[in-house]
């Protein structure tokens, strides 16, 4: 275990004081929120564009944390002699500090270790291979997609002496950026998954992004990867001896690509709607054909399930043995699902996997919930993390502690047998799923967030089924891992300094307000914006603290505004007028003006801003304006270009003669998702960003960058065939003109009613 003294001859860093007691590196910590257990945790200050660690150093030491890795001494406040009992290492990066010491502790094993990168698919092939070899060994992997500078480090750090194999990915978006990651890793077995057009923009062409990335391979024994990809197959070749690779085809049609250089060459035999059958040619050790059936059909799930296979048949796994794995291989669930549950319960949904480093990060998604009422776990047996059950299951009530979990389920023996451990919890404790589902009460659970942590063979889909409120099989599912793609897509494209508002009016475009609001809290946007006065008030009430635009206010509705501190947009004078008396009662809030400069729906045009300034001068003592705004009538289509630029030529002449008669500066924002991307030099110091969050991208020029954020599930109520010359619905408007059709009736009700669906095709039913 490694001592906080030794990390000055590890990182090139100066010890400017020593910890009060020798303290050994049990943590490494970046976020302040994530905060586990505050005894052996190091704080690295990470600074970017957008944060300084620097910030937290009092907060975490009011906590507990004793340990910090800083770049400036000048940022710790009061000097060292302000935290007594801490211990500071400087460091000139702390980035880099963080990587040195996860690259030391790699050092330390002398196991296989398997990098995975390419451009989409690293996430899922990882997490595949861990379920296929986990017969065979006692696997650390990176947690979730946790593949940056930042993720690479702290997936390593979980390494321990009782792993037998290590599988990591790794993610780059400009050069050098692979280099760092390799000494890292040090894998000494390396799978390319594929070439695509992710983060084309940080590199000068596809070559280089592909000999970027073959950085991680260097040093590696062998290297899978499909020659298909012709750009991957060059660069290899040139930069890794044969020897040192393990080369498959696939082609839908066989032997398009020479068999004669590649150890397996694979062809599609045959393919359904949820299956895939595949031919398999090995050249080496010696001639072998087999076939494997896969549970998928769509070709990015095949493609990753392909490395996969490959890696299986180099391993020499038997092929029987293979396809009894493959047939238990199940989709892979990319992020934490938030679900309405019974009696006003949220339930997190986890129930992909349980291992330490996965519960960890469950956890702080737990902890940052800021709903009222308390937080409650269902966990199943922590698997194979390769400690004894009594430390292990210390370790885990330690961490259910340091996050303010209140209640305990616990599911499994080993579990069970280890209740002792979890003093000062309400706990429950059941050998296995179906005796919790026996002794399943719904009013036992009351506004609480509940997260279900649990491995895949426990079966706990059943316990979040019992949970979920059943009205309708209609269900919007929403990715929040998709939406925080789709905020970084949009927050890289911002100039330095430019504050972010979100839209989350309307729900949330159907997104789930407080959960999107919640998500968006935590990554730190500046403004959050609503429609209404009460869509501000929910998300007041579930803890929601950003600063809130009304875009609707209602002069009702200013005592709400005032008492759940929500900023009203003012678009004309009537409703500055009402708000100026709502002001003579008590301080307001701050408002934000709506400048007309060509939509023609609300706000102030050209012609009304000397009456405006001379209202604000005159009211300067009781009225704050937070900002100026103004929408663009056609920021989505090139062919209102000139319009644009002649609506933020006016916005620009309108603003200077407001904070005159303001006497202060106020932030200023023109453009909405479509502005972001085409008008990158008129972002001024804020943006608005609605629709693209959502996976919308209105200018066309980058829809395939964004995720798709929701899918709208429903249930089939009834199937019937309709008769040549036959009608379906009101008003017999459906038709079967020509030829007999099979209709549907799909249970999604409407202030109509419910929605029917005829099919247009014969013999198929839509």
């Amino acid at each position: 275990m490694l001592q906080f003294e030794t990390l000055p001859a590890l990182t090139g860093g100066t010890l400017l004081q020593a910890p009060a007691q020798a303290a050994a590196v049990h943590q490494l910590l970046l976020d302040s929120r994530r905060l586990g257990q505050p005894v052996g945790a190091v704080f690295f200050a990470l600074q970017g564009p957008r944060h300084d660690g620097h910030r937290y150093l009092s907060e975490l030491y009011s906590r507990g944390v004793r340990l910090f890795v800083v770049a400036e001494e000048a940022a710790i406040s009061g000097g060292c002699a302000a935290f007594p009992e801490a211990g500071f290492l400087l460091v000139d990066d702390t980035l880099a500090a963080l990587q040195a010491l996860a690259a030391h502790h790699r050092q330390q094993f002398r196991l296989p270790v398997m990098g995975i990168t390419g451009s989409n698919g690293k996430t899922i092939v990882k997490e595949w291979l861990a379920q296929l070899l986990s017969a065979d060994e006692l696997i650390c992997k990176s947690p979730l997609s946790f593949n940056s500078q930042v993720g690479v480090p702290l997936s390593v750090w979980e390494l321990n002496s009782t792993h037998t194999l290590g599988i990591f990915e790794a993610g780059i978006s400009e050069p050098t950026e692979m280099a760092r990651l390799a000494r890292i890793i040090q894998p000494t077995l390396g799978v390319f998954t594929n070439l695509g057009t992710a983060h084309d923009a940080g590199f000068s062409s596809p070559r280089q992004k592909v000999e970027e990335k073959m950085h991680l391979f260097q040093d590696v024994d062998t290297l899978f990867y499909c020659a298909d990809h012709s750009l991957v197959h060059e660069v290899a070749r040139q930069q890794l001896s044969t020897r040192r690779t393990v080369l498959y085809a696939w082609t839908r049609q066989r032997f398009l690509f020479d068999a004669q250089q590649a150890d397996v060459l694979i062809s599609i035999h045959d393919a359904s709607a949820d299956r895939t059958v595949v031919h398999v040619e090995r050249a080496r050790p010696r001639p072998q054909e087999h076939t494997f059936t896969l549970p998928f059909a769509d070709d990015p799930s095949v493609e990753n399930a392909l490395h996969c296979l490959v890696v299986l048949l180099w391993r020499q796994v038997a092929p029987a043995e293979i396809q009894r794995r493959l047939d238990r291989l199940q989709p892979v669930a990319m992020r934490l699902e938030m679900k309405q549950a019974l009696n006003d319960c949220y339930v997190l949904d986890d129930t992909y996997n349980n291992d330490l480093a996965g519960l960890t990060l469950a956890l702080d998604a737990l902890a940052r919930q800021p709903r009222r009422g308390r937080r409650a776990l269902i966990l199943s047996d922590v698997l194979e993390s390769g400690l004894p059950a009594a430390e292990l299951y210390a370790r885990v009530a330690a961490q259910l502690t340091a996050r303010g979990v209140e209640r305990l389920v616990g599911i499994g023996p080993e579990i069970s047998q280890n209740a002792a451990a979890f003093t000062g919890l309400e706990g429950a404790f059941f050998p296995h799923t179906e005796a919790f589902l026996a002794a399943f009460q719904p009013d036992d659970y009351h506004h609480e967030t509940i997260l279900v942590k649990g491995a895949r063979r426990y079966g706990f889909e059943r316990i979040v089924t019992a949970f979920q409120e059943k009205i309708h099989g209609t269900v919007l599912e929403v990715n929040l891992d998709a939406l925080v793609h789709n905020l970084n897509f949009y927050r890289r494209r911002l100039q330095p300094g430019v504050k972010l508002m979100v839209m989350v009016k309307a729900f949330a475009y159907g997104s789930g307000s407080y959960e999107v609001a919640n998500l968006l809290q935590f990554h730190r946007v500046d403004y959050l914006a609503v429609a209404y006065a009460d869509e501000g008030v929910d998300l007041r009430q579930h803890g929601i603290s950003l600063p809130l635009m009304v875009m609707n206010p209602a002069p009702d509705a200013f005592q709400k505004l005032r008492q759940y501190h929500l900023e009203p947009e003012i678009y004309s004078f009537e409703l500055l007028k009402a708000y100026l008396r709502a002001a003579e009662e008590g301080p307001m809030p701050a408002i934000h003006l709506k400048l007309d400069t060509g939509m023609r729906r609300l706000g102030f045009g050209e012609e009304d801003i000397p009456e405006l300034c001379r209202y604000l001068s005159e009211n300067a003592f009781r009225l704050r304006v937070a900002s100026a705004l103004t929408h663009l009538a056609g920021a989505d289509e090139e062919q209102h270009n000139d319009f644009s630029r002649q609506q933020l030529a006016a916005f620009h002449r309108m603003t200077p003669q407001v904070e005159e008669a303001l006497g202060y500066p106020i932030i200023k924002h023109a453009l909405n998702s479509a502005g972001i991307v085409r008008f990158p030099d008129e972002h001024i110091d804020m943006v608005r960003l609605g629709i693209g969050l959502y996976g919308v991208e209105a200018t066309g020029q980058q829809q395939d960058a964004l995720r798709p954020v929701s899918a709208l599930r429903t249930t089939i109520s009834q199937i019937k065939r309709l008769p040549a010359g036959q009608t379906v619905g009101y008003s017999r408007r459906g038709q079967a003109v020509d030829f007999e059709r099979r209709i549907a009736t799909i249970a999604i009700a409407t202030p109509m009613g419910t929605i029917g669906a005829s099919g247009t095709v014969p013999g198929k039913c839509s």
